[in-house]
């Protein structure tokens, strides 16, 4: 049998050597997944605290018990912060997704009965009054504010729906005022204003701020218009 090069001896030993190092690295990892039968299911668990048996468990996927599948995200505090399943153990039932605050309230969820928005209840706009002298109104010539609100930006676009309406023989106009500046396109008294825009040149900077709505109107001389916001809310862009 021919002789190898010592060189080639050599390194064949050397890779031996790291191979076992690797080896003992790998082997030396704290356990970061864990799985169980009946379908099994991947467990992250943080370093566990003095006083504890185990760490928490802020990841979890797979089998939830039965035949049902699926997910939670924990905080490192153990509270909720994510979850996808029913708890039912069945392999069809829709499943809800829900989001938590930091201590485990319920803040955001979908509605797996019909469809769409569980969690939070959103207002609403009620029903607004259909006698159009009671509406805010004006005889101004100029510009007037005639209602005004202010609000929370969270969404970068905005949609508003005003009615208006102008005396028998007289005309004006309707415009609107978001933070100070003309928002959208005047249009007619007796035409509905209708508009989807976004709420700022510079949304970062905007959210979380208020945001100031003005409805203004200004009528020809004898005339008076009116104006009732019956539609108003935040969009994606």
């Amino acid at each position: 049998m021919p002789q190898l090069p010592e060189d080639i001896i050599d390194r064949l030993t050397q890779m031996e050597r790291r191979i076992q190092q690797l080896s003992t690295a790998v082997n030396s990892l704290p356990p970061l997944n864990k799985g169980s039968g009946g379908g099994g299911y991947v467990s992250v668990r943080a370093p566990k605290k003095e006083g504890e048996s185990t760490g928490v468990e802020v990841f979890r996927v797979g089998n939830w018990g039965g035949e049902e599948f699926g997910l939670a995200i924990r905080r490192q505090t153990g509270k909720y912060a994510l979850s996808l399943y029913n708890g039912d153990g069945t392999s069809t039932s829709r499943q809800p997704l829900r989001i938590y605050d930091a201590d485990g309230r319920e803040i955001i969820s979908d509605d797996i009965v019909a469809g769409g928005l569980a969690r939070p209840w959103l207002t609403m706009l009620p029903p607004q009054d259909s006698s159009t002298a009671r509406w805010p109104q004006t005889t101004a010539t100029a510009y007037t504010t005639i209602a005004m609100s202010y609000n929370v930006v969270w969404q970068p676009q905005m949609r508003l729906l005003v009615s208006t309406k102008v005396s028998s023989g007289g005309s004006g106009t309707v415009q609107v005022l978001v933070n100070g500046a003309v928002w959208g396109t005047e249009v007619g008294a007796g035409t509905d204003y209708d508009h989807t825009g976004p709420v700022s040149s510079d949304f970062a900077s905007a959210f979380g701020g208020l945001l100031k709505v003005e409805i203004q109107a200004k009528a020809a001389s004898g005339s008076t218009v009116y104006a009732n916001p019956i539609l108003m809310y935040g969009r994606q862009s």
